[in-house]
């Protein structure tokens, strides 16, 4: 159960990283603060529910872009979370190109080095104790 915690965790903080990146370095790409954490979590939970989908389509039907998978699903949860929520705002098409590969890329980031961040920390306080 603790696992499974700490997995939403780390995947809610690596798509926050992931969608302040974007917005930060692609034109026509923007979220506002008020609208940001239900954005947030429309974008994530509709990543939860759309990678597997995703993984099936393509193992049936493209298998060759099966290392495509994560950009494919950060994309159907951001037409996702623009859709439903209006604090994401993705205005043009290169936006629209760049912005998953933006948000995989600050993601996968995250998801390496705020673990060692973390846990480290959380390891050796349960160490010292």
């Amino acid at each position: 159960m603790i696992r499974l915690i700490a997995n939403t965790v780390l995947v809610i903080l690596g798509n926050a990283i992931g969608l302040v990146a974007a917005a930060a370095f692609i034109q026509g790409f923007s979220i506002n603060f008020i609208g940001f954490v239900w954005s947030l979590m429309i974008f994530s939970v509709a990543q939860i529910i759309l990678a597997p989908f995703v993984l099936k389509l393509s193992v049936k039907y493209l298998p060759a872009l099966r290392g495509g998978i994560a950009l494919a699903t950060v994309l159907a949860s951001l037409g996702v979370a623009s859709v439903f929520t209006d604090g994401l705002q993705i205005s043009s098409l290169s936006a629209w190109l760049l912005a998953p590969f933006v948000i995989w890329v600050a993601t996968v980031a995250a998801g390496v080095l705020l673990p060692m961040v973390i846990f480290k920390k959380t390891l050796e306080n349960i160490r010292d104790k």
